[in-house]
């Protein structure tokens, strides 16, 4: 797995300039966001200046809970299934996809590097260097690195600076953000994927894909805090000065909600997906107390009529939960006076009616709804908060594509080169 050593890694998203029709085909780069409720895919052509969507594909997660893989087959099945949605809209075969991680058992936590230079012109040896020594920490021995962000350089007195290249001191210092995951839950992504047919090329935090896709170079430089509430997870980064200094996964998303309806109303699960979906809201006062919904029940009784300020209250209790939470951990961690730019909130659960408005009263900042922005192709499709992951995975790809397509002109053929299978 590929560690980050890059100050500006988390690239905000930029204003893409008009395509020309005239310009070469692209590389192609697939984003697989695994998660608890769904599986997305999304295929991107990427050049120089954007991104262009020519594929997704979707398809019910099974074998997941809480982010992490619990029934290895089922999860393959799903993620074939998603995967072929994706080619056969693409006009293409995938072989190497990034995947997106999540899961309480991620850890993230900074750390300083100190390096020797003894008066001497910093080389890029030595910025290397430093981040390694940086990275020389204990973790337990469940735990495996997956990300080394690297926030700010210093050389001898001067702080604050982004690129120490070509100066001059005694002492180069600097702080990264590292984010661990559990072996074996790493592992059992990778063998899902393998088992799909498909190589891994990196596997990202699904909060720092989420980034690539919403943010802006304004909100991570003035400090801004991305809130991805999945299915099984809510996922926090805390972007400001235009670099990572904070994240957290809490064990609490969206498939607790329906979870918590499930129950409270006695109806099948897909059924109260259903019911969120088109009855939801995360403030119950604002709900016509009047307003009766049919809520279907288990075996060949007949459905019941049920107050949808009843089916809200359920919902706010646990949306409320899980926004206290985050703001909770904010606090903790020192940053929430830092977040000028306020909150955005993204992932499937940012759907929920009302939910800005709640938010708001919680965080006592400004909030909205993160959708993915400054792309091209097929906007339309993917112009939803349940499909940053996957779209943010594409654009992380595109910056750290490593492999030069050559030899066939064709996009086909291009892609085909791309997406040769190493297995």
């Amino acid at each position: 797995m590929n560690e980050i050593n890059e100050m500006n890694d988390i690239e905000p998203v930029v204003e893409e300039e008009q395509a020309s029709e005239k310009r070469a085909p692209g590389e192609v780069v697939a984003g697989l966001d695994i998660g608890t409720t769904k599986i997305c895919c999304v295929v991107g052509e990427v050049f120089d200046d954007g991104v262009d969507i020519i594929g997704v594909g979707t398809a019910p997660s099974v074998g997941l809970k809480k982010g992490i893989v619990v029934n290895i087959e089922s999860t393959v099945k799903s993620i074939r299934q998603a995967v072929e949605q994706a080619e056969e809209a693409a006009g293409c075969e995938l072989h190497t996809v990034y995947v997106g991680i999540a899961g309480n058992h991620i850890k993230g936590f900074n750390s300083p590097g100190i390096l020797a230079i003894n008066g001497r012109e910093i080389k890029e040896a030595d910025v290397e260097d430093v981040i390694v020594a940086a990275k020389t920490v204990k973790i337990s021995e469940n735990q495996q690195i997956i990300h080394v962000l690297p926030q700010e350089y210093m050389v001898d007195d001067h702080t604050g600076i982004q690129n120490p290249l070509g100066m001059t001191g005694v002492r180069l210092v600097t702080n990264v953000h590292i984010v661990t995951a559990d072996m074996a839950a790493v592992h059992n992504l990778y063998t899902c994927c393998r088992k799909a047919g498909l190589e891994v090329l990196d596997m990202v935090l699904e909060s720092i894909a989420s980034a690539y896709a919403v943010l802006s170079a304004d909100e991570m430089e003035l400090g801004v805090a991305l809130v991805d509430i999945g299915g099984g997870t809510t996922d926090l980064a805390v972007f400001c000065d235009g670099t990572i200094r904070h994240t957290c996964e809490i064990g609490l998303g969206g498939h607790n909600l329906t979870n918590d309806l499930s129950v409270g109303l006695r109806t099948p699960l897909q059924e109260a997906e259903r019911l969120k979906e088109d009855y939801g809201s995360a403030i119950a006062s604002l709900i016509k107390p009047n307003h009766v919904v049919d809520v279907p029940t288990v075996g060949d009784r007949e459905p019941r009529k049920v107050t949808q300020k009843v089916l809200v209250d359920i919902l706010q209790a646990r949306i409320v939960e899980i926004l206290e939470m985050v703001n909770q951990e904010l606090i903790h961690s020192g940053k929430k006076n830092k977040i000028h730019g306020g909150i955005v909130i993204t992932g499937g659960t940012a759907l929920l009616a009302n939910l800005v408005d709640l938010a708001e009263q919680i965080f006592d900042l400004p909030v909205r709804i993160g959708y993915p922005v400054k792309i091209g192709g097929r906007v339309e499709e993917v112009h939803t908060p349940r499909c940053t992951t996957a779209v943010g995975l594409v654009m992380y790809g595109r910056k750290h594509r490593v492999q030069r397509i050559s030899g066939d002109s064709s996009m086909l053929g291009r892609m085909k080169m791309l997406m040769k299978k190493i297995m």
